[in-house]
């Protein structure tokens, strides 16, 4: 299904029936990453899966893609289905995008879950990688985007799921070098947001690869230690709904519970 969101179609789809969960997606990935667990979600829940900005089915909307953008453009479709209170999941810039979310809708949120993800904002080398990826990604983007997305695997998982790994790598290389550059500019712009996440009065729940490139998890344990912030450690790096699948939906159906 489509939405209209300032001149462009927002895709999004709706299934199931029950408390909403809305399901974002991260960077170089799209709301196809869901598939394998809608049917076991949809039992009894309604879920919503949303194409970001630059990604998928949605078009772009400009050349910076703000967490603020994103979340919006979220809102945008949730009011549109005229859902008040909800679950929301969101894998890696997913993460950052619900972040954005909840710091101007919280009342909305039943639960906020980040998976893969962090509330910390890019430090200075993460924030010089993004701009030299920003320059290089024109003349280099097959390549940029197989690296990365490479690395962001266990050497086993890359093995174990190949299938999955090749799947899920050619729906990153139909990313527009436009969504690219624009989501990685947004995403270095970002803020730190652990306040945000705090003080949420819902559900709170961080799912952390033991191995994951991206996110500093023994941070964020440490950081969140004898708060309400429930933190799961998850076999594998920072691709979880490929690695770790099991566990994963073990973990998530645990959070809307």
């Amino acid at each position: 299904m489509i939405l209209d969101h300032k001149g462009i179609n927002i895709f999004y789809t709706d299934q199931g029936a029950g408390t909403a969960i809305v399901l974002l997606h991260g960077f170089l990935e799209n709301s196809t990453m869901w598939n394998a667990f809608l049917p076991e979600l949809t039992k009894r829940n309604r879920v919503i899966c949303i194409d970001l900005l630059g990604h998928g089915k949605t078009p772009c909307l400009g050349y910076v893609h703000t967490m603020e953008d994103m979340a919006e453009a979220v809102l945008a479709v949730l009011n549109h289905l005229k859902l008040r209170r909800y679950y929301m999941i969101g894998h890696s810039m997913g993460g950052y995008v619900a972040l954005a979310f909840a710091e101007e809708n919280h009342k909305n949120l039943k639960g906020l879950c980040l998976m893969n993800s962090t509330y910390e904002a890019d430090d200075d080398e993460r924030k010089l990688l993004r701009a030299r990826a920003n320059k290089m990604i024109h003349t280099n983007f097959n390549n940029m985007v197989r690296m990365s997305f490479a690395n962001l695997f266990s050497k086993k998982s890359k093995t174990v799921y190949k299938a999955e790994f090749d799947t899920a790598l050619k729906e990153a290389l139909k990313t527009p070098v436009q969504g690219y550059i624009a989501c990685q500019e947004g995403m270095r712009r970002r803020p730190n947001r652990q306040e945000v996440f705090q003080s949420l009065e819902g559900k709170r729940t961080i799912l952390i690869g033991e191995n994951d490139p991206v996110v500093d998890g023994e941070k964020l344990i440490k950081e969140t230690k004898n708060t309400q912030i429930n933190t799961v450690v998850l076999s594998e790096g920072h691709m979880s709904h490929i690695e770790n699948p099991i566990q994963l939906l073990k973990e998530i159906v645990h959070f809307i519970e």
